[in-house]
């Protein structure tokens, strides 16, 4: 609930600040053209068990774009992000240990803003040895706000050592997380008419994770989605021969351009899905590739698209299908 109340107060903010045509001052994270990004705003850090704090922020508008957030702990500079992610956890920290966080967002022209007000999180106390996880959070609910944002709340769960945190998941996709002490929240950065279907897991200190609540399923509001596509483009296919005499289809795509970033495809081959793709380390944004094993027969043909999950924990749209043979020289 503390975010519902930090969105209206902002509302108010902006409301103030157009009447007065001062909105570079009020610190709402708006830049025009030729000034630093403004401040994040909306800043939140919670635990998320005895090593990691959960950090998020609101978007930041700028002129150009923002490039990247950068989170500091203290004055020291930990991680740095894309510009579409707005949350990110942050591990190895010690157990009963109280951080503080921050954090500044540079544009595409290399201009870094000023820090957002600091936020803090204690880290709890290390448990030894504990293989009990938190019961299952009861009677979860949900209501829709708008086209882009759903507001959930559930009983919360109860565990031997404590209840760390609540992870809220899309289908199987963790896609937020909140503080032990907090059993409502507001989901944001979602698609307009999308069907949704939210659970939410309990976390206590050494990471045992309760069972997933009952479903609750939520419908966004129409509204426009920015003309955005949901589906890779420029896809292209093609084979190859390795060494161990063995062929393999090259994959070729640029990500979908969406309000995160992409870190898991799914491959559908000949119709069927094939495998799936989970980037480790940073994902591409720009371009994307990709090769897998079919067969050693040569002269065979397949036909291939893939699909990115989403931000929201949503599947995207398919790709163009594109047909390859083995043995076939590129075109």
């Amino acid at each position: 609930m503390r975010r519902v109340r930090a969105v209206l107060t902002l509302s108010r903010a902006a409301l103030t600040c157009a009447a007065l045509l001062l909105l570079a001052s009020c610190g709402t994270g708006d830049a025009g053209d030729g000034h630093a990004p403004g401040a994040p705003v909306g800043v939140t850090a919670a635990a998320g068990s005895a090593t990691s704090v959960h950090v998020m922020w609101d978007a930041v508008t700028a002129s150009p774009g923002v490039r990247t957030y950068e989170i500091y702990r203290g004055t020291t500079k930990v991680r740095e992000v894309a510009g579409s992610e707005h949350m990110v956890d942050i591990t190895r920290l010690k157990p009963a240990t109280m951080y503080a966080f921050s954090v500044r967002a540079r544009d595409t022209d290399g201009r870094l803003g000023p820090s957002s007000r600091e936020v803090k999180a204690r880290t709890p106390v290390a448990v030894a040895a504990d293989h009990s996880a938190p019961t299952r959070p009861s009677a979860p609910q949900g209501r829709v706000i708008g086209s882009r944002a759903v507001q959930l709340s559930w009983g919360g769960s109860t565990d031997d050592r404590g209840v760390v945190s609540y992870d809220i998941y899309q289908g199987g996709a963790k896609i937020h997380s909140v503080g032990g002490a907090q059993t409502a929240t507001v989901v944001t950065g979602l698609r307009p008419g999308t069907r949704y279907s939210f659970t939410v897991r309990a976390r206590d200190a050494a990471d045992n994770l309760s069972p997933a609540s009952t479903t609750v399923p939520l419908t966004t509001a129409p509204g426009s989605d920015d003309g955005r596509g949901t589906a890779p483009t420029d896809f292209s296919a093609k084979t190859h021969r390795g060494d161990d005499g063995a062929y393999y289809i090259d994959l070729s795509w640029v990500p979908p351009r969406t309000d995160g970033v992409v870190t898991e495809y799914q491959i559908r081959l000949d119709g069927q899905p094939a495998t799936s793709l989970v980037w480790g380390g940073t994902p591409p944004r720009d371009r994307a590739t990709y090769s897998f094993y079919v067969g050693r027969e040569a002269q065979v043909s397949h036909r291939v698209r893939l699909r990115a999950r989403l931000p929201d924990g949503t599947w995207g749209g398919f790709s163009a299908e594109r047909t390859v043979t083995t043995g076939e020289a590129a075109p």
